[in-house]
Formats: C-alpha cells, sequence, structure tokens
C-alpha cells in the first residue's frame, strides 16, 4: 500500500513536470513567432484604424488607409499622406494582432509603383525631407529618386524648377 502511494506521487511529479516543459515551449514557440512578423504584416492589421506616426519632421495622425511593402497612406481630414517606412520613427493605434504575410504580387508595390501612382494623378503634392518641404507636381519617378516640378507658393502654377529627391531623403508625400 506504501508503494502504491509512492508511485502515485512520482506520477504526479511526473505529470507537472510535463506541464511546466509544455508551458515553456508554448511561450518559447510564441516567442519565436513573434519574432517572425513584420511591421508591414501588423501595420496591414490594422488597416482603417486611426494611428499615430512619429517621423522625423513630425507626428501625423489619420486613418491607415493602405500599406505596401515600403510605404503606408494615411487619410487626415480629406488629405492623404504617402509615408516611406524608413521615416517612421515609431507608430501607436496598431493592435497587437498581425495580418499573414503579403503574397508575391503585394511584395512587388514598392515605393517607386506608389509614387508612380502618385505621379499618374497630376496633382499637387508636398515633399517633405529631412531639410524642409516643397511643393511640385511629381513630374518623373526612378528606382531611387522622384522629379518634382515646383510649382509657385500661391498657385499651382509650375516655376519652371525640377527638383531631384532621393527617396532616401523622404518623410512624407502629401496631397494639396
Amino acid at each position: 500500500m506504501r508503494w502504491d502511494a509512492l508511485f502515485a506521487d512520482m506520477e504526479l511529479q511526473l505529470g507537472a513536470a510535463e506541464v511546466v516543459d509544455r508551458l515553456a515551449d508554448v511561450a518559447e514557440l510564441t516567442r519565436a513567432e513573434r519574432g517572425a512578423v513584420e511591421l508591414v504584416d501588423r501595420l496591414r492589421a490594422a488597416v482603417g484604424g486611426a494611428v499615430t506616426l512619429w517621423l522625423g519632421h513630425g507626428v501625423l495622425r489619420g486613418v491607415l488607409s493602405d500599406v505596401g511593402p515600403a510605404w503606408l497612406l494615411l487619410a487626415d481630414a480629406g488629405r492623404e499622406h504617402l509615408v516611406p517606412l524608413s521615416a517612421v520613427a515609431s507608430v501607436s493605434g496598431v493592435g497587437a494582432t498581425s495580418a499573414a504575410p503579403a503574397g508575391e504580387a503585394l511584395r512587388r508595390l514598392g515605393l517607386a509603383h506608389a509614387l508612380r501612382a502618385v505621379s499618374r494623378d497630376r496633382g499637387v503634392v508636398r515633399v517633405v525631407t529631412h531639410v524642409g518641404a516643397v511643393d511640385g507636381r511629381i513630374d518623373e519617378v526612378g528606382q531611387d529618386h522622384l522629379g518634382l516640378a515646383l510649382v509657385h507658393p500661391d498657385s499651382p502654377r509650375p516655376t519652371g524648377e525640377v527638383r531631384l529627391v532621393p527617396f532616401a531623403a523622404l518623410q512624407v508625400v502629401s496631397s494639396l
């Protein structure tokens, strides 16, 4: 009878140790899974929600409209802001969930693709870099830069000056 109690106690201890091991495995798998999540996946899960972005030039608040592999689109009071992910210092308003990784087609829609769409619209935009802001129309989009035809401050008339802006300098491109 004593041996039955001894073996029963040993089985309980073994069962408790297995539970602790399983919990440790779950925690490790959870950390590993979280470690594989990219920022764009978290942002894509937040599309349609209000977010705040901290950029080198200041703060933008609005509704997250779309997210690409290297950019996001924020809507704020009738204006749209195309923001390169490389310009984002931090984000708030994003939940704990993430979207499934993007498919191959979406991963190919880089910043140049988004800027070409803005260029086709021919609207006047404000291009903000880490040294200031200029207004104009995007005339051309290269692999790593854009050509901005500047406009007069008081009207959408072109000044005749074209400014080349490297993507690395972009903070935000906003509709006016």
